[in-house]
């Protein structure tokens, strides 16, 4: 197993996949800042929440927390981010025939597995740092822009920092298993990032203008609620049987 790791992380160095995951990652954070203080700059109340984005208020954005809300507020067009790299990953070891090659030298298809996504999960664990350094450059200059001084910004830094990079990472990580997934079935990428990118900006839209309620329930809200360190909304009831009954 230790060689399938060390083999996938020398693939995974490629500059493609280093510059297309770390970019888009970075990129994200930076614009999920800037959107939000300028959304904020022309309302007190957050928007309804756009396909794959969660907009925070204006006293949550300027509060202690506020200074990795664009994590929280993103992370689920950074997954999907994840998932298309993750399927990428996976999907390229059928369409090249790697994939015998690998099964022809370690026949326990669970260590090939396993390998690879632990090899995944360290450059997700950097895709993840890298938006937290982006978020941490973008957030203050966002906020001055807007004609923001948040001065409860630098309290419990390390503390705030942290705990949102461990929330993220986890988000992350089961997007990109998400990916791994539907790529092994599927044995392709365009068929998995396909599934993971209207799920996010069209499936649960759907489901939630026929029942509203339902949305606390779906995977994409329960992986955001992991990004955002919990959600109260969790601790609501259910959709009535009306609404499943639409749903079906």
């Amino acid at each position: 197993m230790i060689g399938v790791f060390r083999s996938e992380l020398v693939r995974l160095t490629r500059r493609g996949v280093m510059v297309g995951w770390f970019g888009l990652t970075s990129i994200l954070a930076i614009v999920i800042n800037v959107v939000m203080f300028q959304v904020v700059k022309s309302s007190s109340t957050p928007p309804a929440n756009g396909p794959g984005v969660s907009f925070p208020s204006k006293t949550l954005l300027l509060s202690e927390h506020g200074i990795v809300a664009g994590l929280a507020s993103a992370s689920s067009m950074l997954g999907v981010v994840a998932l298309a790299f993750w399927a990428i990953a996976t999907s390229t070891d059928y369409s090249t025939g790697l994939v015998r090659v690998l099964a022809a030298a370690q026949p326990v298809r669970w260590r090939l597995v396993l390998g690879k996504w632990l090899a995944l999960g360290v450059f997700t664990a950097v895709a993840t740092t890298a938006a937290l350094v982006a978020n941490l450059v973008a957030a203050p200059l966002a906020a001055q822009a807007a004609g923001y001084s948040p001065s409860a910004w630098g309290t419990n830094l390390l503390t705030l920092l942290l705990g949102a990079w461990v929330d993220l990472f986890g988000a992350l990580l089961i997007w990109g298993t998400i990916g791994l997934a539907l790529a092994t079935f599927s044995k392709s990428s365009g068929v998995a990032i396909g599934v993971g990118v209207g799920y996010v900006l069209l499936g649960e839209s759907i489901i939630t203008s026929l029942a509203s309620s339902a949305r606390q329930w779906l995977p994409g809200t329960t992986i955001s609620a992991i990004a955002s360190g919990g959600s109260s909304r969790f601790r609501t009831a259910p959709p009535s049987p009306s609404e499943w009954r639409i749903l079906c």
